[in-house]
């Protein structure tokens, strides 16, 4: 594998329902053309890293729906991963999954092929809201699967909760929420709604149909997030995530420690040293090149000095542990002060941050108002000049 390289994303795109909010690459399910992909991600997997047994410290597979596969696929492709990677190695191998689109052979399965972390797509619990953003399962099916992953001994298991749903009030989220804790998972993933272009919940909202709730109520929503959740002993490590010491998801702080990962399917994101990497979205351009060559690239652009600090300094932020002075300095040969000096001094001033042992963070009301903070942290090119 290529030098410091330790974490695999994998992108199954097919799915049984589209989400009305969801703008990942996603297409319906179809057997004959997933099986086609499969054969055409293995392809790219294996042209790009070498041999068998490869080390890895995390692997991902996500979508779309990867248990949207028949059985016979999932089982053909998690065993070449078993042949491609070395399991011993891994330390997390997660998989998302969505209630009710997984049965025993399934679950058994995952467990004899190594998969140790299950992403569990749930959103929210309520049937009526279930419906209006496009989901196919019910609260009911929520229940079964957390049952049939207890009963295959998977004790590392993620649930997504979304918030700011259209039609959503801010006592229907604190019900939601506390069912989902009902269950005493050791993480909980967390989103605001995000509008996004291409999606069904965006043409609602250029038409003017979308109900959503107001900003005081998504502030709200979130407030009660991280209080419910401290009250349940279930730390917040990341402005979204939250998880009981142990269980942080290693994949995702890969991504947050701004550290590279490959990146492999339909549209899939690959961050090499030096270099961002972007798939073809379209399946049949991807599946073809993939089969072709194994490099079914859409875009490959070189990470600027600039590109990088800025990343260095969001995705540091986004975490509780927040951004280390020290750390930065070490990495980039000046320090944090020589950059940004005035916008650190005006957002402790605003109470959005605050600085502690040489360690940046945002501050209750930063974590609110984060994306405001980080737009401030963007760099012009003459920026840089002063430094070199």
């Amino acid at each position: 594998m290529e030098q410091e390289v330790q974490s695999v994303y994998i992108h199954i795109p097919f799915c049984t329902q589209i989400c009305h909010y969801c703008d990942f690459v996603k297409f319906f399910y179809n057997e004959k053309l997933a099986t086609e992909y499969i054969d055409a991600l293995i392809n790219e997997i294996n042209m790009n890293i070498k041999g068998k047994y490869n080390n890895v410290r995390t692997l991902y597979i996500g979508g779309g729906t990867p248990t949207a596969l028949n059985y016979k696929q999932l089982k053909f492709l998690l065993e070449f991963l078993n042949k491609k990677f070395d399991m011993d190695s891994c330390e997390e191998f997660t998989i998302e999954v969505n209630p009710g689109d997984i049965d025993q052979e399934k679950a058994k399965l995952l467990k004899e092929n190594g998969v140790s972390r299950i992403s569990f797509g749930v959103q929210v619990m309520d049937d009526q809201l279930l419906k209006e953003i496009g989901r196919v399962h019910r609260v009911k099916d929520v229940y079964k699967t957390v049952d049939l992953f207890r009963q295959y001994h998977f004790s590392n298991i993620s649930l997504d909760l979304m918030y700011a749903l259209p039609h959503q009030s801010v006592e229907q989220f604190r019900h939601s929420l506390d069912l989902a804790l009902q269950f005493d998972l050791p993480h909980y993933a967390t989103y605001g709604l995000q509008i996004e272009p291409k999606t069904v919940f965006y043409l609602k909202h250029k038409k003017g149909q979308l109900n959503r709730p107001t900003e005081e109520a998504e502030i709200e929503m979130y407030q009660i997030l991280r209080s419910t959740m401290n009250g349940n002993g279930i730390h917040q490590y990341e402005i979204s995530n939250f998880a009981k010491p142990g269980f942080e998801s290693k994949h995702n702080l890969n991504y947050w420690s701004n550290d590279y990962y490959y990146g492999f399917g339909a549209g899939a994101h690959g961050y090499l040293p030096g270099r961002r990497i972007t798939n073809l979205r379209p399946l049949p351009a991807y599946v073809k090149k993939a089969m072709k060559d194994g490099h079914p690239v859409l875009e490959e652009e070189r990470i600027t000095l600039k590109e990088n600090i800025e990343e260095e300094i969001f995705l540091g932020l986004r975490r509780m542990e927040g951004l280390s002075k020290k750390q930065f300095q070490s990495k980039f040969g000046f320090t944090l002060d020589s950059l940004f000096k005035e916008q650190i001094k005006k957002f402790i001033k605003m109470d959005l941050l605050y600085v502690n042992n040489e360690t940046l963070y945002l501050t209750e009301s930063g974590l609110l108002l984060a994306n405001k903070v980080f737009e401030e942290f963007m760099l012009e090119d003459s920026d840089l000049q002063r430094i070199y």
